[in-house]
């Protein structure tokens, strides 16, 4: 790939290793097309094609700094294609905001089959099967998105994760962290770790984490864009969309965002009331989340070895 082509993330510094990264993961994606293409290919020899419906999304944003376990639109926002010919009209865009959540309520209403009560999504079929463009359904202008513990990679006896909840409508992003205290792609200080070892655990090893952590120091770029991937965040986080797409300047304190911070904190926190979650609605909600116990692993700093020295 020509990497002066590859676009990245804003919150990223120039650099060449960082676009090479980035290809990597395009070549991924490019595989994955070519397998969904061999899955089409083989309904379409069992004349199943035109009687299917085609479901293709993601389940976070890609596992770079700043993307995969944050609620930026880099981390929550996932692609999502969807096909069923004869059912859904062709040639729309639709601005209406829809969750993964959404999908098993969409599909049992696709299958004609009842939708249980206790389903906080909502099903869009309407929305897919509707000739009409832009937004569909009045009420769909937002959607909230949350993150709890992914690994236990805070220092010492925390074994807590980073608690977070989003608003995000056309023209803001809302987030409520509810321990600022604690780093919120882990710890970088790996021989602190509760998980031994694990460095920035929430975020996956890979070239740009590297580099970011190495040149951090390098310029006033680098040291802002490590902050913005790796440092300790307040308690509210605000971006304004239209002045702000790649959500980089926090504007929850400044005076003329007031009244918009408000009337975003009482939506949000009337849908985490309404859907019963539990950091809304139980002062347990630690325990719930943090304490149950955690069987996987997490991203280990190069220099960590796993060999424990014998007691014998």
């Amino acid at each position: 790939m020509d990497l002066s082509k590859i676009e990245l993330f804003e919150h990223y510094p120039e650099s060449e290793t960082i676009r090479s990264d980035v290809a990597d993961y395009y070549f991924e994606v490019q595989r994955f097309d070519s397998d969904v293409n061999r899955a089409l290919t083989k309904l379409e020899s069992l004349d199943l094609l035109d009687s299917t419906l085609v479901v293709i999304t993601g389940d976070h944003g890609m596992p770079f700094p700043r993307c995969k376990s944050n609620l930026y639109d880099s981390g929550a926002r996932v692609p999502m294609a969807v096909r069923w010919p004869g059912k859904i009209p062709p040639g729309r865009q639709v601005t209406d905001f829809v969750s993964t959540t959404d999908l098993a309520p969409t599909f049992l209403a696709a299958a004609g089959a009842p939708i249980p009560s206790s389903m906080t999504g909502k099903s869009w079929l309407n929305i897919l099967m509707s000739k009409k463009s832009g937004r569909v359904e009045a009420s769909r202008n937002r959607v909230f998105t949350g993150k709890e513990r992914h690994v236990p990679c805070q220092e010492g006896d925390d074994s807590g994760g980073t608690p977070m909840r989003a608003i995000r409508t056309d023209q803001f992003l809302l987030i409520h962290n509810y321990r600022p205290d604690r780093w919120p792609s882990g710890t970088p200080n790996y021989q602190l770790a509760n998980l031994p070892g694990c460095w920035l655990g929430d975020c996956d090893n890979g070239p740009t984490k590297t580099y970011m952590v190495e040149n951090q120091n390098k310029d006033v770029e680098h040291q802002l864009k490590y902050k913005l991937a790796f440092a300790k965040r307040p308690e509210w986080e605000l971006y304004d969309l239209n002045q702000d797409p790649a959500q980089l300047v926090n504007v929850a304190g400044e005076e003329k965002y007031r009244d918009i911070k408000s009337k975003l904190i009482e939506s949000l926190k009337a849908e985490l009331i309404l859907t019963n979650d539990p950091r809304e609605t139980d002062q347990n909600a630690e325990q719930i989340f943090d304490q149950s116990k955690y069987f996987g692993s997490g991203p280990r700093h190069p220099s960590f070895s796993n060999k424990k020295k014998s007691t014998r």
